[in-house]
């Protein structure tokens, strides 16, 4: 897909691009090959709600080279407000489908973000599992602002690493931020992919295919970290489901 031809639509707070999995592959391999600072947001409830509430967070899902939904939510909407077939394009399966094809041509990747036992696993499976991948490099941050310093050294690092791609996992907003300020400074395809790095290496339990399929992964996640996220799902669905209404009928009064 040509990226002149971008198609968004406004959900809630962030602008969603109307796109397939074929065209938002296609489009990262372009970006990658040509080592394009780039930056890809993956946006479910939570992120199209916190757009609305986080101007900073907004302006970076906004000014985004791409931003998927992520959650059945969103691209429901999508379809109802004109975005026939939309599918789900999330982070996680994102991830595997383009390890899966970046293998066959040989490409690296970078993994920034997780925890330093978390990224040791997926350096060890993810070529095993995608012969041909070459992840040539990985960074954890600490849990703090870096200095100037520090964050001129990684950049030096992802940059001298050749990598095309970069995945980014340090949670929404947090990642949507790093990657927006990063934007020109890094010379690849930044993609922020939330807990996809927990998922692959087995340190969180993905939910079952037939609740991803019929949007009840949140409901998986939430029995799984109920501490954490039961105020993520609880209050932001419930604005998600408000605004989502307010949005369809304005629609269809015009």
């Amino acid at each position: 897909m040509d990226s002149s031809k971008r198609k968004t639509i406004r959900i809630v707070g962030g602008s969603i691009d109307a796109l397939d999995w074929f065209d938002a592959l296609s489009l990262l391999a372009s970006w990658a090959a040509n080592h394009e600072s780039r930056v890809v947001c993956i946006c479910n409830a939570h992120s199209v709600v916190t757009a609305r509430q986080d101007k900073e967070f907004a302006a970076a899902v906004n000014s985004a080279d791409m931003a998927t939904p992520d959650g059945a939510p969103v691209a429901w909407l999508m379809r109802r407000l004109g975005a026939s077939g939309q599918q789900r394009i999330n982070g996680p399966d994102l991830m595997l489908k383009y390890c899966e094809a970046a293998a066959k041509r040989g490409e690296s990747i970078y993994l920034y973000g997780g925890a330093e036992t978390t990224l040791s696993i997926l350096c060890d499976e993810l070529p095993k599992r995608f012969p041909g991948l070459v992840i040539a490099g990985s960074h954890s941050p600490p849990f703090r602002a870096l200095s100037e310093e520090e964050d001129a050294a990684i950049v030096r690092d992802i940059n001298d690493s050749g990598a095309g791609t970069i995945w980014v996992s340090l949670g929404c907003p947090k990642q949507e931020k790093w990657m927006a300020a990063h934007r020109g400074r890094i010379n690849g395809v930044m993609i922020g992919v939330g807990a996809a790095f927990d998922y692959h290496a087995g340190v969180i339990s993905r939910a079952p295919l037939w609740m991803q399929n019929n949007g009840l992964e949140w409901l998986h996640r939430l029995a799984s970290e109920p501490r954490r996220l039961w105020k993520r799902y609880f209050v932001t669905n419930t604005l998600f489901i408000w605004h989502a209404a307010r949005q369809l009928m304005t629609a269809q009064s015009k």
